[in-house]
């Protein structure tokens, strides 16, 4: 092992060796001597002697736990002071984006509200024109759709119907839009009194005319549904009720204007329901409309009209049954739907005015039985004095018009009559089976005629 590592060792020897001698003449070695931290010798150094360290006192639990608080205390001031901060900055932010916003949209509610207002009223009366030149010339354009007349009362009704509908509606609708208005700019007057918004005076002022316009907007939609209230009642006035297609006019009260009806069944009857619509043009102290009688007695069965009353008698006029203030006395004539009902086993009579029960008496005729044999007219009586000449009473003369006559050989429950009052119903297509409306045959005289 020796013999192996010496030879080694030689050479690593020799190879250090011939390095040294390689760079032998390049480095240069500086003997002198260096001055740089030299202390002269007239100064002599004095040594400052080096303050004692500082000794802290021992600190007991309790200033470690009051050290603790006073630290948590002002963290917590912190904090708060930090939150309250924020809160300002933010409100104040928040607020000047409101007092921008009522500034800026404060008067556009008014606008929107008066706008809205001026439309509709423009379209109402645009509708509202319409319909009366439709009223007025009676356009009759056949509707492909419907079937019906363009210019047809019942179409010219279902319109007025939907503009009365339109306008309540669109009073409703500003009503909720004003009250809106009022509490959304509610914050708004406030925040104008701030001076960065102003104009305290003017918003008020804003708000009046607001109001001063929704009320003139009021003010002529009211004015508008009482117009179409009124045209309603006229054009219900000129048109036939209850789906009828014809009616009987009498022009004028005359002894020699009447209407003979001649049924097919005879009128032996102990009950019976009559009905029809009327529309007088003047009532007398006596009117007939309806009139039932023999050369024995010529008032078995009678309608008519007193001034504002109807009356129904059965054999005779001593029975009768009378309902007050069921005629209108003053103003345009309008159509009226009346009945009169008698049962022979009770002796009850009844009248019904307008679908409803407006008079009942007991012990009418009970136990009568109406003969056969009789005859029937409209708009005048057999008085029995002139025996069956054709001239009657100028005092009983009926003038105005007539429709839907029916006659059923049976009293009919309420619901039945109060359906055939209907005035937009069909009562006309319900046909008495002793005297129906466009079945039965009727005769007009002396100047009566049909129209439609």
């Amino acid at each position: 092992m020796l013999h192996r590592r010496l030879p080694l060792a030689l050479g690593v020897w020799s190879v250090c060796l011939g390095l040294t001698l390689a760079y032998e003449d390049d480095i240069e070695v500086n003997y002198a001597d260096t001055y740089y931290n030299e202390i002269p010798e007239d100064e002599t150094p004095t040594t400052t002697p080096s303050a004692a360290p500082c000794n802290a006192p021992d600190l007991t639990k309790w200033d470690k736990i009051f050290s603790m608080l006073e630290n948590s205390q002002m963290r917590e001031n912190m904090l708060l002071q930090y939150a309250d901060d924020i809160v300002k900055v933010e409100m104040g932010s928040l607020r000047e984006e409101i007092l921008r916003f009522v500034a800026q949209y404060g008067g556009s509610c008014g606008v929107a509200v008066e706008t809205a207002g001026r439309k509709m009223a423009l379209q109402l009366e645009a509708k509202l024109r319409e319909s009366l030149d439709r009223l007025k010339f009676g356009a009759h354009t056949s509707d492909p759709v419907e079937g019906n007349a363009v210019g047809s009362p019942n179409t010219l009704e279902a319109t007025l119907q939907q503009l009365l509908s339109a306008t309540r509606t669109q009073a409703t609708r500003l009503a909720k839009m004003e009250t809106s208005c009022f509490i959304n700019t509610g914050p708004g007057k406030a925040a104008s009194q701030h001076p960065d918004v102003g104009g305290a005076g003017h918003r008020e002022q804003e708000v009046t005319s607001q109001d001063k316009a929704l009320e003139g907007v009021l003010s002529v939609l009211q004015q508008t549904k009482m117009e179409l209230q009124e045209v309603l009642r006229s054009s219900r006035s000129r048109r036939l009720p209850a789906g009828c297609e014809m009616a009987l006019l009498f022009p004028m009260r005359s002894p020699w204007i009447y209407t003979s009806v001649i049924p097919e069944v005879p009128l032996s009857l102990s009950s019976f329901t009559l009905c029809l619509w009327v529309k007088p043009v003047a009532v007398a102290n006596k009117t007939v409309l309806f009139s039932y009688g023999t050369r024995r007695n010529p008032y078995e069965i009678q309608l008519l009209l007193s001034h504002t009353s109807a009356l129904l008698t059965i054999g005779g006029e001593t029975h009768l049954v009378e309902a007050r203030g069921v005629v209108k006395s003053d103003g345009p004539p309008e159509w009226l739907h009346l009945c009169g009902a008698w049962s022979s086993q009770q002796g009850l009579a009844s009248l019904w005015a307008g679908g409803k029960k407006v008079a009942s008496t007991p012990g009418v005729a009970e136990g009568h039985v109406l003969p056969n044999g009789g005859s029937l007219q409209l708009g005048q009586e057999r008085n029995g004095k002139a025996g069956y000449e054709e001239r009657f009473d100028l005092k009983m003369a009926f003038a105005g018009s007539m429709t839907g006559v029916n006659v059923w050989d049976k009293v009919l429950p309420e619901e039945k009559i109060t359906q055939l009052a209907l005035q937009d119903g069909q009562g006309c297509q319900h046909k008495g089976n002793i005297i129906g409306w466009g079945v039965t045959e009727l005769i007009p005289h002396g100047g009566a005629q049909f129209i439609n």
